[in-house]
């Protein structure tokens, strides 16, 4: 028995700030700062996406939140040979693979690990060869599962997305089952289940039907919600809900 952990995605934060500066050197917000604002709300670790584009987070930001965060930095990325190095390099606690386009708003969807087992397992051994654990962000599927595990995939992240677009109880229940028996198979696999995408306080009940979780990343909602209260308090009140999850 153990508490369900809260990851904080920060990017939102950058994105406000590079929506009116190009430079990092007096801009703000502050993504730091905020990201010890989640971290004294009680956050058990911050995720951070460097997309290729660089349209929201920065290479700096990545420095900065490892050299002084005093919880586990997460990076997502994608498997992209120019950010792998860039990740070596800096060496995260955690890393998540993830898919990405250049024309999507966010995430779109889980990262193919069946049609790229190859070329992920290459990337993960070299990873955690560097001493990171590495994480691939999936549809709730079971192919995609085996395919993480055959990857080398110390974690998978079951994407949520679905589930949270869902408006019907049909398709709710649907998604949730999904969800349940993904979970079960990675946990089958010894493999550490997280999840995330679209997850608010308003569809938090639900994924606590969910086995085995062990965290949630959360990111839009929770600097939506701060924009009213703050972030601190924002995380805080969000990880009391989180609290009534039992494994």
């Amino acid at each position: 028995m153990f508490d369900l952990k809260l990851g904080v995605n920060i990017d939102h934060v950058a994105t406000i700030r590079q929506a009116r500066y190009k430079s990092q050197e007096k801009a703000e917000p502050d993504v730091l700062f905020f990201a010890d604002e989640a971290v004294r709300g009680g956050a058990d670790s911050i995720t951070a996406h460097l997309r290729e584009d660089r349209r929201h987070i920065q290479d700096q930001d990545i420095v900065t939140l490892k050299d002084n965060l005093n919880v586990p930095l997460n990076l997502e990325m994608a498997n992209v040979q120019e950010i792998v190095d860039f990740a070596i390099k800096i060496r995260p606690k955690f890393i998540c693979l993830v898919p990405e386009k250049r024309n999507e708003l966010t995430t779109e969807g889980g990262i193919d690990a069946v049609t790229h087992e190859e070329k992920l397992t290459k990337s993960i051994t070299l990873l955690k060869e560097a001493g990171i654990k590495v994480s691939l962000f999936i549809d709730p599927d079971t192919n995609q599962i085996l395919s993480s595990v055959n990857c080398g995939a110390d974690i998978v992240e079951l994407h949520t997305g679905t589930y949270a677009n869902a408006v019907n109880d049909g398709d709710i229940n649907i998604e949730i089952q999904r969800l349940v028996k993904a979970s079960e198979r990675a946990h089958e696999n010894g493999v550490q289940v997280n999840a995330g995408h679209g997850i608010t306080t308003a569809n938090l009940d639900r994924l606590f039907e969910v086995p085995f979780l062990s965290e949630l990343n959360v990111g839009h909602h929770l600097i939506a919600r701060s924009l009213e209260i703050g972030l601190r308090k924002t995380v805080s009140k969000f990880k009391s809900k989180m609290k009534q999850y039992s494994n």
